[in-house]
């Protein structure tokens, strides 16, 4: 049975932990931070209620294994692509639309929103940890469904770090590797692991965690994924609109007309 009690803890302990890396941000005047600590946050949820929670099922050794892989491997690699530089743009933004006293602001603006949004995202996972019933094809088909996302995500960030750090490819558009057939390879494979984790949580008896997946995935597209970084990018970038024009924006398809590898801006 789902623990109320234990899952209270754990938004207790993510937002303490984001308040930590507030502090953090406010003495470096850098809260891109938190983007490196958005992954931890879930892990830490879910940690914690394993270790409150008196009534724990099954599923707790693979189903962590699987949370904490995803988890590291997306904040070792925020952390190694942000590694000396200045703050993140988006956030540069945010700072001058709220300034004065921002660095209060972003105590809840930022880092005390994005523990919410986690805590909130990760619920199947407890709500799977708590099923009783033994592990069947909901689960299979959710542990495909993350494997999916997981290699989208992995394999989309290898090949846009391989081409940006080409010098020879400055000023030109990816659209090889899984690239071709999503503009977000990343982002779907982010979604794919949500609604994976969620599959599992349904195998347990949490199909009322819905909310989870449709959250991240409208999150994606319409807030802090694919609509922010489209937004303007076409006036960085023009050879960006042609590569929209032929490209899936989300989900993997075949190209809509024949793709030119590398386009340059003009």
């Amino acid at each position: 049975m789902f623990d109320w009690v234990a899952w209270l803890w754990a938004l207790a302990a993510v937002l303490a932990f984001a308040s930590a890396g507030w502090l953090i941000s406010v003495l470096k005047r850098d809260v891109s931070i938190v983007d490196s600590l958005w992954s931890l946050m879930f892990l830490l949820a879910v940690a914690v209620y394993a270790v409150l929670c008196s009534d724990i099922g099954i599923r707790l050794s693979w189903l962590i294994l699987l949370l904490l892989i995803w988890s590291l491997r997306l904040s070792i690699h925020i952390t190694l692509r942000n590694r000396d530089r200045p703050e993140d743009a988006r956030y540069q933004a945010i700072r001058r639309n709220n300034e004065p006293n921002f660095a209060i602001k972003s105590l809840y603006l930022v880092f005390g929103l994005q523990a919410v949004l986690a805590w909130l995202i990760a619920t199947p996972l407890p709500a799977a940890l708590s099923g009783s019933s033994p592990p069947g094809p909901w689960d299979a088909a959710g542990v495909v469904l993350w494997l999916i996302g997981m290699t989208f995500q992995v394999v989309g960030d290898w090949q846009l770090a391989r081409f940006k750090s080409d010098p020879a490819n400055h000023g030109k558009v990816l659209d090889r590797g899984l690239w071709r057939y999503t503009r977000h390879p990343n982002y779907f494979g982010e979604a794919c692991v949500w609604w994976g984790f969620y599959l599992v949580a349904v195998g347990a008896g949490g199909w009322w965690t819905v909310f989870s997946p449709v959250l991240i995935t409208f999150l994606l597209l319409k807030v802090s994924g694919v609509a922010l970084l489209e937004q303007d990018i076409h006036l960085r970038r023009p050879a960006y609109r042609q590569y929209c024009e032929r490209t899936n924006a989300f989900i993997p398809g075949p190209p809509k007309r024949p793709a030119t590898a590398g386009i340059k801006e003009t």
